[in-house]
C-alpha cells in the first residue's frame, strides 16, 4: 500500500511540476536572437529588446526569458545575469522543445490596402501562422507606395511582424517581403504546390474543393501561396493572368469580405483542415 502511495505521490508532483513548467513557458516575454549572440552557454540581446526588458517589463537579475535562435528556431529558457543600457546577458539553462511552427508555409499576396489595414493584416496572419507577407501592386490598389517611403513602409511591417511573433510565441520572424506586381507572382507560382486566388466573381470552385486535392499530397511541408485584392477586388485581365499562370480560382462563400478579413479567413481554414498534413489547429 505503501509503494502504491508513494507512486501516486511522485506521478501527482511530478504532473504538477510539469504544468508549472508549461505555465511559465506561455507566460514568459520571449526575444529572438541570431548565432552570434549566443556563446557556449551564455545569450548577449542587444538592439531595442534592452529597452523593453528593462525599462518595459522591468525585469531583474535573475528574472527567466525566452530566447529563439532565428537561424535554428531553438528555443532555450535562459536567467538574466546582467543588465545595462547597451545589453542583457543571459545564462542558457534549458533547451525547450518548441512545436509553434507548423509543415504549410504560407505566403499571402496582400493587394496594398489603404491606411493602416496592411498592419492589422501582418499582425493576424503571424499570429495565424503565415510565413512570409508581400505587398502587391494591382490596378484597383487605391494606396500607392512610392520608392521615397517603401523601405520605411517595409521596415515598419516587418518590426509589426516581429512583434506579433514575438506575442503569440513563434520560432520565426515572418519575413515582410519586397512590393511587388501580377508579373512578378506569375513567375513564381511554379514553387508552390497551390496558388489560391480569392475571387468574389467566382461561383463554383470553393477552397473546400482545393484543399481535398491537397490532402493526397505527401508533401512532408506544402508550401501554398494565397492571392488577396484591394479594396476594389482584382481586376478581371490580373484575375485571367493568373489563372493562366495556374493560379486557383476559389470563392469564399456568398458573401464579400473585407479585404482585411480574407487573409484572416484563408489562413485559419487552410491550417486547420491540413492538420493531419503538420498544422496546429
Amino acid at each position: 500500500m505503501d509503494k502504491v502511495e508513494n507512486i501516486r505521490s511522485f506521478v501527482i508532483k511530478f504532473i504538477t511540476e510539469l504544468l508549472y513548467f508549461i505555465r511559465r513557458i506561455k507566460n514568459m516575454p520571449k526575444f529572438f536572437v541570431k548565432n552570434n549572440q549566443i556563446n557556449d552557454d551564455k545569450v548577449t540581446i542587444t538592439g531595442e529588446d534592452v529597452n523593453h526588458i528593462k525599462n518595459v517589463l522591468r525585469l531583474n537579475i535573475d528574472d527567466d526569458i525566452q530566447v529563439c535562435n532565428l537561424e535554428t528556431a531553438e528555443n532555450y529558457m535562459c536567467g538574466i545575469t546582467k543588465i545595462n543600457n547597451e545589453a542583457v546577458e543571459c545564462n542558457i539553462f534549458k533547451t525547450i522543445n518548441s512545436e509553434s511552427e507548423s509543415n504549410i508555409h504560407i505566403n499571402v499576396f496582400q493587394g496594398i490596402p489603404k491606411s493602416d489595414k496592411m498592419e492589422l493584416i501582418i499582425q493576424k496572419a503571424v499570429e495565424l501562422g503565415a510565413n512570409e507577407i508581400t505587398p502587391v501592386e494591382m490596378k484597383r490598389c487605391v494606396a500607392k507606395i512610392d520608392d521615397k517611403t517603401k523601405v520605411k513602409k517595409i521596415s515598419r511591417w516587418q518590426k509589426i511582424s516581429e512583434v506579433a511573433a514575438k506575442q503569440c510565441g513563434r520560432d520565426i520572424v515572418p519575413k515582410i517581403n519586397d512590393v511587388t506586381n501580377i508579373k512578378n507572382i506569375c513567375n513564381l507560382t511554379k514553387e508552390y504546390d497551390i496558388v489560391l486566388l480569392a475571387y468574389e466573381n467566382e461561383e463554383e470552385n470553393t477552397l473546400k474543393n482545393e484543399l481535398l486535392k491537397l490532402k493526397d499530397k505527401t508533401n512532408a511541408k506544402l508550401k501554398i501561396g494565397i492571392i488577396i485584392g484591394p479594396e476594389g477586388g482584382i481586376d478581371i485581365e490580373e484575375v485571367e493572368t493568373l489563372k493562366d499562370n495556374g493560379a486557383k480560382v476559389i470563392t469564399l462563400g456568398k458573401r464579400i469580405l473585407r479585404t482585411e478579413t480574407v487573409a484572416f479567413v484563408l489562413t485559419s481554414i487552410i491550417m486547420y483542415e491540413l492538420a493531419d498534413l503538420g498544422g496546429n489547429i
